[in-house]
């Protein structure tokens, strides 16, 4: 792995090898806030699939937040219906998201990453067990965060301004190395500043065109709460989740995380940070792998770099929590045997660890 000259500064004294991370999934080919509402803006949005007001007032269901077990139904033309975002699921996403309990990509939609985030908060906060949303769990999250849950931003010329970089395809990294890591489009940057899909981006402000400077469109009105200090981190591959507890023990945060496969196995046992390094280059080096074959090479630092925007080195060789380019992903799919999070909450966490914290996978 080769780093820039000022990526070593918070690393041991060697380079971070990152081979065995990073690589598309086996099968497969500051960013929190808004500006001042109408701060800037020229033109504002025609109104979207939910007002503000409908959203913050809107409750969940008394419910478990996972997904549906029976699939939606077929649209007209025989595919598959997609199903539409509640307004009480954004509130609760943004809720969680604020608490450090993290939903993963904020897209209105009930599924197991929420569930997760429920039932980790409710223990934590000493709500009882389980991931059911009840009045208490919404009163805690609203307690803690009495502000509104949507703002409204006008987009900044350097929002749309690029550089921009094709799309990451196949498994030929070369490609992507020649092309550049940074962010696609205009809306897939602004969707990941926001921590929220693009189509849920673009279902609130329909009429939006991410290309044009001074639009104000709404979005989640996010708080950027750094961590206090993490003394140990826990990797909890059956829960497919990372754990971090300040020196009290008290659970500080809850990320869903991509972890390991069943032929790319995480480690097991107790391992240590050895570093962090921010926008990490990555290098694919097969002579080092289980998987995978052709040339040693070195894809530039990016958000869309295989490994995505920081990398939490560990003790075991070639191993790390990192940030990943699909963060809708998270959770959903495997990983070449490193531990993958959305950059934002790789980035949450990064700043507050330091060398020699443990890091159990259990």
């Amino acid at each position: 792995m080769r780093l820039r000259p000022h990526h070593l500064a918070l690393l041991l004294t060697v380079a971070l090898p990152l081979a065995a991370c990073g690589a598309n999934d086996p099968g497969e080919g500051a960013k929190a806030g808004g500006n001042a509402p109408g701060a800037s803006a020229q033109v504002r949005a025609a109104p979207g699939l939910f007002t503000p007001d409908q959203i913050e007032q809107a409750m969940p269901s008394a419910q478990p937040a996972a997904a549906p077990t029976t699939p939606a139904p077929a649209s007209p033309n025989g595919q598959p219906a997609t199903t539409p975002p509640d307004p009480a699921m954004i509130r609760l996403q943004i809720l969680l998201d604020r608490s450090s309990f993290s939903p993963g990509v904020i897209d209105g939609l009930h599924g197991e990453n929420v569930r997760q985030a429920i039932a980790a908060y409710r223990e934590a906060k000493g709500l009882g067990t389980g991931d059911a949303v009840d009045a208490a769990l919404i009163q805690s999250l609203a307690t803690t965060d009495a502000q509104p849950v949507m703002t409204e931003y006008a987009l900044t010329p350097a929002d749309v301004g690029g550089p921009f970089s094709p799309p990451p395809a196949g498994e030929d990294l070369s490609v992507q190395a020649a092309q550049g890591t940074n962010f696609s489009t205009a809306r897939e940057r602004i969707a990941e500043r926001f921590h929220m899909s693009e189509e849920l981006l673009q279902a609130l402000n329909p009429s939006v065109d991410f290309t044009r400077a001074g639009v104000a469109i709404l979005v989640p009105s996010l708080i950027d709460r750094p961590l206090p200090q993490v003394a140990r981190i826990e990797v909890d591959k059956a829960e497919k989740a990372v754990k971090a507890y300040d020196a009290a023990g008290t659970l500080v945060a809850f990320y869903p995380a991509t972890i390991g496969s069943g032929d790319n196995l995480s480690p097991s046992g107790s391992l240590t940070v050895t570093g962090v390094a921010p926008e990490p280059d990555y290098l694919y080096d097969p002579s080092r792998l289980t998987f995978g074959k052709g040339e040693r090479v070195t894809v530039p630092a990016g958000p869309n770099n295989p490994v995505g925007s920081v990398w939490i080195d560990l003790s075991r060789d070639t191993y790390g929590i990192h940030g990943t380019p699909d963060p809708s992903k998270i959770g959903k799919t495997a990983s070449h045997g490193c531990v993958r999070l959305t950059n934002w909450d790789a980035e949450q966490l990064a700043a507050a660890v330091k060398p020699g914290v443990p890091v159990r996978f259990v």
